[in-house]
């Protein structure tokens, strides 16, 4: 009998792999295995550092003035994170929606004006706002005077109740852009075929959409629901360019990210430790890969079936 012909291991695919996974392994992996190595341990006074094992977990949730800071950077992130569902990504779905209507003129002129504001930078983005808002010389004030609205408005930025909604709705401006994009090109990928039986059959433009193109496109939100949840818990860089490392007025915008750099580096009175630093970081990373392993093994499941 011949023996079974085996096939030569293709040293070539370890060489393609290799830049990438090493630039990976150097730039994320380790230091997040280094971050979660190092909330296991403290200093003391004299800066011999030790294993404390639990013991800053202990501290985050039992102490306080620790807890009652990560619990309001949590819910407010939430919030953060919901603004951006509830706003950002239905207004994306309903241009991408416009933009695909073969009947609209100048599409790709609107296409690059909506997305313009996502290549800003964000500390110009957040530096304009707070001209625009300003109760001294922002236009915002003279704009709702001229259509009747001017008792509407507040200095917005500067209150307690409604910064965090402001600085949400400001990111949303920026990053509709994104969303818009994605379920564009999902749109446009979409068989002709399926739009002209649904037009022999005499289905209507907007029954078309909602019956025809939003299930076909719902892998496609799905996805960007979820870039959505990683993005908004790693915010940090709009509620710093805007607010500081304080997140004020009184840590009505302090988010987890803002928390993780007042922590790590500290601030004014505030002396920086990177050891709860560093366990603030992973209890970021759990929450983050909480929502991520939800949406994999739950709701994409279901989308699976919905397709099938």
């Amino acid at each position: 009998m011949s023996t079974p012909h085996r096939r030569p291991f293709r040293f070539h695919i370890i060489v393609f792999l290799a830049p990438a996974t090493i630039v990976y392994t150097l730039f994320m992996i380790w230091p997040l295995a280094d971050t979660l190595r190092l909330s296991f341990f403290d200093a003391d006074s004299a800066g011999v550092r030790s294993f404390v094992g639990t013991e800053n977990y202990e501290t985050l949730f039992g102490d306080e003035r620790w807890s009652s800071q990560f619990w309001n950077a949590f819910v407010n992130n939430f919030i953060f994170f919901a603004i951006h569902m509830a706003v950002q990504n239905p207004i994306g779905i309903m241009l991408a929606a416009l933009l695909s209507m073969p009947a609209l003129r100048l599409r790709n002129t609107y296409r690059t004006m909506l997305f313009m504001p996502t290549l800003l930078s964000v500390v110009i983005v957040g530096f304009i706002w707070q001209l625009i808002l300003s109760p001294i010389w922002g236009v915002s004030s003279s704009i709702l005077d001229a259509i009747g609205l001017g008792s509407w408005f507040a200095p917005w930025l500067g209150l307690e109740s409604s910064a965090l909604v402001t600085l949400s709705l400001i990111s949303v401006w920026q990053y509709v852009g994104i969303p818009m994009l994605l379920i564009y090109a999902a749109l446009l990928a979409i068989p002709d075929e399926l739009i002209d039986a649904a037009h022999v059959d005499g289905t209507s433009g907007w029954n078309i959409f909602w019956k025809i193109k939003l299930p076909l496109i719902l892998p496609t939100i799905g996805v960007i629901s979820i870039l959505t949840f990683v993005g908004n818990f790693n915010a940090f860089d709009l509620i710093y360019a805007v607010k500081g490392a304080l997140a004020g007025p009184n840590f009505s915008t302090d988010i987890l990210g803002t928390f993780l750099y007042r922590t790590f580096f500290g601030q004014q009175l505030q002396l920086g430790d990177r050891y709860m630093g560093a366990t603030v970081a992973t209890m970021m990373f759990l929450i983050i890969l909480t929502g991520v392993c939800l949406y994999l093994f739950v709701i994409q499941r279901r989308m699976q079936r919905y397709e099938l």
